[in-house]
């Protein structure tokens, strides 16, 4: 139907004949000339309607009908240096209206601030928003990058079924009913982990899937029910293959997606020493302000606040005149949502301290804490982890108050030596912290000492989100059935859960390890939007509906009747 798409005709196409297709943007009537903003996904074309029978058939034109048009392209006399096609129009001699349309719920432009719940109740008009599109076509090309470099390395893309068994260890799992086997029940899988496995007992040695997940839990701006995952597993390899591998994939990506160079030595840093430095597993190294310990300090220092408390650290802040008494009490608030039990500060104005626990300390002591002028510190007492989770938070939130992230930088970071093991003391039992196949760096220490176990685990970290997590995984049955001892399953429980996994690692499997990538959350990064929904097509909303096809929903009597299954009444 067309020759050219809305953003393609510059000068040099001047006096040709063209067909172009696309959406109304706008319309002018400047009484004796009528203009059209011509839009397709491509960009847009400036139409003019002079005189005769095409200018009043113009007139009907609105927002949203969908046209099709010939004419001549001529110079544009108010030129637009911000469009591709800012130079010219086309003089329109035909024109056929193929579709018309009703006005929208929403105005389809990227200066619109619309209301997230009216966007995804009609996403089909939000995509029509270039910025919106400009998401998905990043994701597309980041989504072909990632496969172009895994299928150049020898990888096979191999699909894993989606109606599986529901296993105990990770969130909740969405299930589904079984009409055959009435009171039974497949799980959508929240990882492809086990199948990716036998993929490697199967022999396939390079394995990757760009798939789908599933995860029955509270949602967040960078979370969602259902998210897609580049899943990657290899055979014969170790940690340092699979790094190196996923370094060379967020290269090539940033390369060809933002056209961006990116350092080929990744940072590295322990897991204790990003929570003892940042608070956090993730660290955001965009900005300094390290977490310090000050227990030594405080302790031949009488603060009834930090007596008893096993650990004292702290961060010191610039700008402390930003910081008011009501801003440092909502500090407060928020450390405390984090479990945190208090929060104490001191300030520095020009040699004259203040704070909350000034009047404990002598002028020595307050001179040896080396606060500059216009500094402040925060500090919180407590356990290690509790205070360290809490200045993470308190961190990150500082950094937000005084501007201090550089959002055109990104950071990329691999955490390492996390513990394999964490122990819940109301269950009186320890859970996998990663998964339950992932390898011990040292079997003895699982055998003999699990609280100090480490795993062979690794992520990758972004600008302070995780983008991506794997593991060497367990290859040997007896290594295996250790970790599901230690997680204190019994023999008839590996057997019922896990038993044709445990049997599959009998018959020679290859040692074995891999990553899964979060396309979402790589996408939201790279596109630096904050809204995880933005680079979905059909996202869920913060309580997990799909405002557009108003799902979930209730179901005929006679479809529950078929599953076997009775909806309660109770509330």
């Amino acid at each position: 139907m067309r020759t050219h798409y809305n953003n393609e005709l510059t000068i040099k196409n001047l006096g040709q004949r063209v067909t172009l297709n696309g959406w109304v943007s706008r319309t002018r009537n400047l009484g004796s000339l009528f203009f059209a903003d011509l839009r397709d996904r491509f960009g847009i074309t400036q139409l003019t309607f002079a005189e005769g029978e095409i200018f009043t058939k113009a007139h009907v034109l609105k927002s949203e009908y969908v046209i099709e048009i010939e004419g001549i392209v001529i110079e544009r006399q108010s030129k637009n240096p911000n469009l591709k096609t800012g130079e010219i129009e086309v003089l329109v001699d035909k024109l056929e209206i193929l579709n018309e349309a009703k006005q929208p719920p929403i105005i389809i432009s990227d200066d619109e601030n619309i209301l997230e719940e009216t966007r995804l109740k009609y996403r089909y008009l939000d995509l029509r928003i270039p910025k919106q599109q400009k998401y998905l076509i990043e994701r597309h090309k980041i989504v072909q990058s990632v496969r172009n470099v895994l299928v150049n390395r020898g990888f096979y893309e191999l699909e894993t079924p989606f109606l599986g068994r529901s296993t105990p260890e990770g969130a909740r799992d969405y299930l589904v009913p079984s009409r055959i086997h009435p009171g039974n029940f497949y799980a959508l899988p929240q990882s492809p982990q086990l199948y990716k496995q036998l993929f490697m007992v199967a022999g396939f040695e390079k394995y990757f899937q760009i798939t789908k997940c599933f995860r029955d839990e509270d949602l967040r701006a960078d979370r969602q029910p259902e998210f897609t995952q580049i899943d990657i597993e290899a055979s014969f390899i170790n940690e340092k293959d699979i790094m190196n591998l996923a370094e060379e994939l967020v290269i090539d990506t940033f390369n060809n997606v933002l056209n961006l160079k990116v350092d080929a030595n990744f940072d590295q840093i322990t897991f204790n020493d990003a929570l003892k430095y940042y608070g956090t597993d993730k660290p955001d190294r965009r900005f300094e302000m390290l977490i310090k310990d000050y227990t030594k300090y405080f302790k031949n220092i009488d603060v009834p606040l930090f007596n008893n408390e096993s650990y004292i650290a702290g961060i010191i802040v610039d700008e402390a005149k930003f910081y008011s008494r009501k801003k440092i009490d909502e500090l407060t608030n928020i450390i405390k949502k984090h479990n945190a039990k208090a929060l104490a500060f001191i300030k520095n104005n020009n040699g004259e301290y203040s704070g909350s626990i000034v009047k404990n300390l002598n002028d020595e002591q307050l001179n040896n804490l080396k606060l500059e002028d216009n500094q402040m510190l925060l500090l919180i007492p407590g356990e290690f982890e509790t205070v360290s989770n809490a200045l993470g938070v308190l961190r990150l939130q500082v950094a937000k108050d005084l501007n201090l992230i550089d959002n055109n930088k990104y950071d990329f970071l691999w955490v390492v030596d996390f513990p394999l093991l964490e122990f819940d003391h109301e269950d009186n039992r320890f859970y996998a912290r990663h998964h339950p196949f992932t390898h011990p760096k040292n079997v003895d220490d699982l055998k003999n000492n699990p609280k100090q176990a480490l795993a062979r685990a690794y992520d990758l970290v972004i600008n302070g989100y995780e983008v991506a997590g794997g593991s060497i995984r367990i290859h040997q049955s007896d290594v295996q059935d250790l970790m599901f001892e230690t997680l204190g399953f019994s023999d008839a429980e590996i057997k019922a859960k896990f038993g044709f996994f445990v049997d599959a690692l009998k018959y020679g499997t290859p040692p074995h390890g891999g990553i899964a990538f979060g396309l979402d959350r790589l996408v939201m990064l790279i596109t630096k939007t904050n809204n995880i929904k933005d680079v979905i097509a059909f996202p869920k909303t913060q309580n997990a509906r799909d405002l557009m096809m108003d799902a979930p929903n209730l179901v005929e009597e006679i479809q529950l009747k078929e599953l076997s299954i009775k909806v309660s009444e109770d509330k």
